[in-house]
């Protein structure tokens, strides 16, 4: 048995962290979902920069939309809804089999928005219904402005895919509002079946702070937030409040492990995969990180519901100067300029096609 069918086998959804018109286009992208356990995917502007500005699959598309008078933003929302739709349709099996749990696709909104809660609902809104598939997440940012925006959104029935998520706290705002919406569903007489992951970053915790560590707490810090991270999620799961939205038909939102592509040169390409691996969770993997999970990956067990020792190794990086909080904070906000980044870099990459291509 193939090491991905084993962690998919203990109840982890393994989704591809990553999307190009070349997966779609070669069966790349089919083959994962057969081979390798794949039952979902993520973007976001990062992924698709790279993806139209070192590919000319897109060329022909672009040229054609700027021909319709497209702004640059819906142009490129045009491209991603049809790269995404596509792969949906390919999930869509999954999606029916699993009865929604998974099969799911992500597409964000614009970074720009990501303090602006009012325009963030319309845009996730808007993006919805243009991609029209049930299997479609709008990625909304777990901010502080973000949140009253999942929460709106729930209750319009949009399907959310939290992200920029880092600390325990973060979490449980994000899941807060999750239940808030179907709490808010369940008042109006409407089914609460509206579906959710809440996207936790990994990786980039280790990256932060890999040369302010003494060596024997490298590459730790990352795989004890997750744990806690599973522990609040649990907690979440077995409260009164939950149970209460589960009998009048909500389902979980899923805790996701994000950003679990290795850092550090000096550690294990597939450092935070079989560490994180827990039922009715998910871990988004990009494609180098599957492939090298695939070839030599290995599961060892399960993280507990209780977080195993996370608060223990959390005391320690406190103990050598590190503050969770602040760091998570600044973690953030860091992650939402990168993308506000990458979205400009989107955006001036369509431009510059756009004009080579008149």
């Amino acid at each position: 048995m193939k090491v991905t069918e084993v962690l998919h086998n203990l109840g982890q959804s393994i989704w591809l962290d990553n999307i190009t018109r070349e997966l779609l286009d070669t069966g790349k992208l089919k083959e994962y979902i057969d081979d390798l356990s794949v039952t979902g995917l993520s973007s976001n502007p990062t992924i698709f920069d790279h993806a139209i500005t070192h590919s000319g699959s897109y060329d022909s598309e672009i040229g054609r939309l700027e021909g319709a008078g497209r702004s640059t933003e819906e142009l490129f929302f045009d491209l991603a809804v049809e790269d995404l739709t596509r792969a949906a349709d390919l999930f869509a099996p999954i999606h029916e089999r699993t009865a929604g749990v998974d099969g799911w696709v992500s597409l964000e909104v614009s970074p720009l928005l990501a303090y602006d809660a009012k325009a963030t609902v319309e845009q996730a809104k808007a993006l919805h219904r243009k991609g029209s598939r049930r299997n479609l997440l709008i990625k909304i940012p777990g901010t502080r402005e973000g949140v009253p925006a999942i929460e709106e959104a729930i209750f319009s029935g949009v399907p959310v895919n939290v992200t920029l998520l880092f600390t325990h706290d973060h979490y449980l705002a994000a899941a807060d509002a999750y239940m808030r919406g179907l709490e808010r569903q369940v008042e109006a007489g409407l089914s609460p079946d509206v579906r959710s992951v809440a996207s936790f970053f990994i990786s980039r915790w280790d990256k932060a702070t890999m040369d302010k560590v003494p060596a024997r707490d490298r590459d730790k810090l990352g795989i004890a937030i997750g744990q806690q991270a599973y522990a609040a999620y649990r907690g979440v799961l077995h409260s009164d409040r939950w149970q209460r939205l589960t009998n009048c038909g909500a389902r979980a939102q899923r805790l996701l492990f994000a950003s679990t592509g290795t850092k550090d040169p000096k550690a294990s390409d597939v450092l935070y995969i079989g560490t994180l691996a827990a039922p009715n969770t998910v871990n988004t993997m990009p494609e180098e990180t599957l492939i090298a999970f695939a070839e030599h990956g290995r599961v060892d067990g399960v993280i507990t519901p209780d977080g195993a020792d996370s608060e223990q190794v959390l005391a320690e990086f406190a103990r050598v100067g590190i503050d969770i909080a602040e760091l998570g904070t600044r973690l953030q906000a860091e992650g939402a300029k990168s993308f506000d980044d990458s979205w400009q870099d989107l955006m001036k990459a369509i431009e510059a096609k756009s004009r080579v291509l008149k």
